[in-house]
């Protein structure tokens, strides 16, 4: 008995509020394979893919009948050099990728190992039977040929070629590339001929733009049916004899002038209306979704002055090319009573004889496809209806049918439907938990390759059978001291604003929480704010590690909530496009009160230590909250945040109200931030200024800065040290 009483008296004495026991350490929930930019072959069923693993990138591939994956490329370490821009040769022999981060504003190419050589961005190649990586030519967004003989690239306004050939033995790595024809404008949208041996592209001469088409042989340029107008968006007919494109009007005089004066003052190294010296806050975004087009210019009086539109009033039109004449006929023009298309469509593709585009109606972003030979007044078809988005797609190779990834009936999920492109119903291929996305056809039509995870299961590349069914993995396997077992699954939460909007969140109850205890809790604001989490893991690099993250903190006993709050994705544009969101009034903050509330108002959370987390718009969200409320959120991380919108220190200016900084003074609790000072995305200066105001008024902080590393860290080893960082800081304020 006396043996028992000491322990049985100490576990009476283990005060509700300890930690559960950590169960893995952030190491080991990061040591996944994630895999990104799955590809697939037009005319073999050959897939690839980009691996990072622990920060080392590399190219696999894997083909029929066994689908056994194999690595072509060998880079060892983690360097931070990118890999991206990922593309296969019809027949599957060749893949093309990019190495090398893109370059700032300032033309550096991101160098965060502080190489003394400095970086470079490059086109690569490699021969999936040789498995030899060889460097091309300095450039980007490289477009590989059909036969996988020649790939171009732009580069300052010129479209650059090269054959993809290893150099000989021993040769020094090509410097320089000269441009493959030469023509006035700047050209971009390069597009092969499906043999390979013609070239579209598009020539933007400022006010109006043309279709231009290259023949590679002759190395004759031709314009298709060259207007005052701006064409964009060539797209090949299968045979190769049409080209389909948008037009849309020039330019009207109040947009030329306005070109002119922004021209004018570029030469003297200043934006229009930007004073002298610039401001120290400017929130650099770079979108990784589709954003919200400008609107026309301020209407000017006098003649000439009102909205571009053609004769009839229409502002978007589909036409088609012959390729030998040049002549081109108009197929599909936008309703007069229907601005959603003149507004939302970017781009089509020729898909069997119809052309297929994304549009934004009805509050959803869906697909629809018109015929090339139907009335042009005809009704686009809707080939992904329901309520919610279609969000990536693939084309069979024969265009006959639409693969797409949607939350229709699944709104915080992913899965994969098939429809044809002529119109037709819908075919779901997936459901249940998991989440599958980007879906790419194979040549046979058998199946579709698809990126796969589900709460405990990472992102990895798997099958779907074409008629539908469970996927099967075929990517890399999680390492043997991956904790999948110690995973919870999130449960859905909809929580109600102040203002009624309806708010989607995830929450992770720790495994072992028993009646009765309280925890500490943790607020995950995700950032964008374009995006969505999941019921899984993400999709996307830093939210698939933010999931996991999110998995550890549960496992070390917080409660923790993440929140899609409004000016996000998945919830309709009307969500998306909320009033008063960011700089206009950041009403998206009723969205984090609520969730903060929620969390205080949870019996198995301790209301005194609840903290906040988030990388970009997250740590803007974050730095808001502790500006706002420091009485709920008791310690924050935040990760390369936006603190003061726009450009003005004004303090009646609506976008200084909606700002972290206009509420500082009553900031009280402690704050960890990070960044890297090469950041790309929210200028470094966001957090320089955040820190002398917070260092005036006496609140604790800690930072943490990267030298040349951009926004989302190149080198994994600094998001470890991140992390970790994140994981102590916490336990010191909130344990």
């Amino acid at each position: 008995m006396r043996k028992v009483l000491p322990l049985v008296l100490a576990a009476f004495l283990v005060p509700s509020f300890a930690f559960a026991q950590q169960s893995f350490s952030i190491e080991q929930v990061l040591s996944y394979v994630f895999p990104y930019e799955l590809v697939s072959a037009k005319k073999a069923d050959r897939i690839a893919w980009i691996e990072f693993e622990r920060g080392m990138r590399n190219v696999c591939t894997a083909a029929a009948p066994a689908f056994r994956r194999v690595c072509l490329t060998s880079f060892k370490e983690d360097d931070g050099t990118d890999l991206t821009s990922l593309s296969l040769s019809d027949d599957g022999s060749v893949a093309v990728f990019v190495r090398g981060h893109d370059p700032n504003r300032q033309e550096w190419v991101a160098n965060p190992s502080h190489s003394p050589d400095g970086s470079e961005q490059a086109i690569w190649a490699v021969r999936v039977l040789e498995r030899r990586p060889f460097r091309i030519a300095a450039g980007s967004d490289p477009v590989l040929s059909p036969t996988g003989r020649f790939v171009v690239w732009v580069k300052d306004g010129q479209i650059h070629g090269a054959r993809v050939q290893a150099p000989a033995p021993g040769a020094a790595p090509t410097a320089e590339t000269k441009p493959l024809f030469r023509t006035w404008g700047t050209n971009s949208n390069p597009r092969f001929s499906p043999d390979g041996k013609k070239l579209a592209f598009v020539t933007d001469r400022g006010d109006h733009s043309f279709i231009g088409v290259y023949d590679i042989a002759s190395r004759k340029i031709s314009y298709l049916a060259p207007s005052v107008d701006r064409d964009t968006s060539p797209t090949w007919s299968a045979d190769g004899t049409r080209i389909a494109f948008i037009r849309r009007p020039g330019s009207n005089f109040a947009q030329i002038a306005a070109a002119a004066q922004a021209q004018q003052a570029a030469q003297i190294g200043r934006p229009p209306g930007t004073p002298p010296g610039g401001a120290p806050f400017i929130p650099q975004t770079r979108p990784q979704q589709p954003r919200e087009p400008a609107g026309p210019p301020a209407p000017a009086t006098g003649p000439g002055f009102q909205e571009s539109k053609f004769e009839d009033g229409r502002t978007l039109t589909f036409r088609v090319a012959d390729v030998a004449s040049g002549n081109a006929s108009k197929v599909w023009q936008e309703p007069l009573d229907d601005e959603s298309y003149r507004t939302t469509v970017r781009s089509i593709d020729w898909a069997g004889e119809n052309l297929v585009f994304r549009a934004e109606r009805n509050n959803w972003q869906h697909y629809y496809s018109v015929a090339v030979s139907g009335a042009v007044d005809a009704a686009p078809v809707n080939l992904t209806p329901g309520e919610g988005e279609a969000e990536f797609v693939g084309l069979s190779p024969d265009g006959k049918f639409l693969y797409y990834s949607t939350h229709i009936g699944d709104i915080d999920r992913r899965d994969v439907w098939r429809t044809p492109t002529s119109g037709g119903a819908a075919t779901q291929l997936t459901k249940g938990e998991g989440l599958e996305t980007y879906p790419a056809p194979l040549a046979s039509g058998a199946k579709v390759a698809v990126l796969y995870a589900d709460p405990k299961q990472p992102q990895t590349v798997a099958l779907v059978p074409a008629e539908g069914g469970k996927a099967e993995i075929i990517g890399a396997k999680v390492p043997a001291d991956f904790p999948t077992n110690a995973h919870v699954v999130p449960e859905q939460v909809i929580l109600t604003a102040a203002d009624g909007v309806k708010v989607h969140c995830q929450v992770f109850v720790p495994a072992d929480l028993r009646p009765g205890a309280k925890r500490p809790a943790l607020l995950f604001a995700h950032g964008g704010p374009g995006r969505q989490m999941l019921l899984g893991y993400h999709y996307l690099f830093f939210y698939h590690m933010a999931y996991a993250i999110n998995e550890y903190f549960a496992s070390k006993g917080y409660v923790v909530i993440s929140v899609n709050y409004r000016a996000g994705i998945g919830y309709g544009r009307d969500f998306r496009m909320a009033q008063n969101r960011g700089a206009q009034g950041s009403s998206e903050y009723q969205d984090i009160y609520a969730a903060g509330k929620y969390l205080q108002e949870r019996p198995d959370v301790d209301s005194a230590r609840i903290g906040v987390w988030g990388l970009s718009y997250g740590g803007l969200v974050t730095a808001m909250g502790l500006s706002r409320n420091s009485d709920i959120f008791k310690a924050g991380v935040d990760i390369a945040g936006v603190h003061l919108w726009g450009n003005s220190i004004d303090t009646n200016s609506t976008a200084f109200k909606a700002s972290a900084i206009s509420t500082i003074d009553n900031w009280t609790s402690p704050v960890l931030l990070i960044q890297g000072d090469d950041d790309r995305n929210v200028a470094f200066s966001q957090t320089v200024g955040l820190v002398q105001l917070l260092r005036a008024r006496k609140v604790p902080f800690e930072l943490i800065v990267y030298p040349d590393e951009v926004h989302d860290f190149l080198v994994h080893a600094r998001w470890l040290q991140a992390f970790n960082a994140a994981d102590k800081f916490f336990a010191e304020h909130l344990k």
